[in-house]
């Protein structure tokens, strides 16, 4: 039997009037949705001043990953580090779509305005194997 789509994510960012979205996947439970909202966190984090570290990335997923943002500050790039790293936040977040809640963590870059949403939540009852 195949499996339906259970889980959505998105990053997005918004200057507080507009809003766009930087890339999203569809999987099948929460802790693939959880994975790649992490990937996506350390990968922008990581790339902070340094543009070209997101293209010569060695491991590539199945699904996409979004596109680069160029922070000003380092303040949302250490934020998306910390939330990625630590144990207690991403039980926090498993635990969030678990009970079946939209998952939200927003950092800001005060320097230009703007402000960078990892989201995740449940698009469909998960069907049995």
């Amino acid at each position: 039997m195949r499996r339906t789509v259970a889980y959505a994510a998105e990053v997005t960012v918004s200057d507080g009037r507009r809003h766009a979205s930087l890339g999203a996947v569809s999987v099948r439970n929460r802790r693939l949705a959880l994975l790649w909202l992490r990937r996506q966190a350390l990968r922008l984090a990581n790339a902070h001043g340094n543009r070209a570290a997101l293209e010569r990335e060695a491991v590539h997923l199945p699904t996409a990953d979004v596109r680069a943002v160029l922070f000003h500050g380092t303040d949302a790039p250490e934020s998306l580090r910390c939330w990625a790293t630590d144990a207690c936040r991403q039980d926090d977040a498993i635990r969030t779509l678990e009970a079946g809640f939209p998952f939200h963590f927003t950092v800001a870059d005060p320097a230009v305005g703007l402000s960078l949403t990892l989201a995740g939540w449940r698009t469909a009852p998960a069907t049995p194997l």
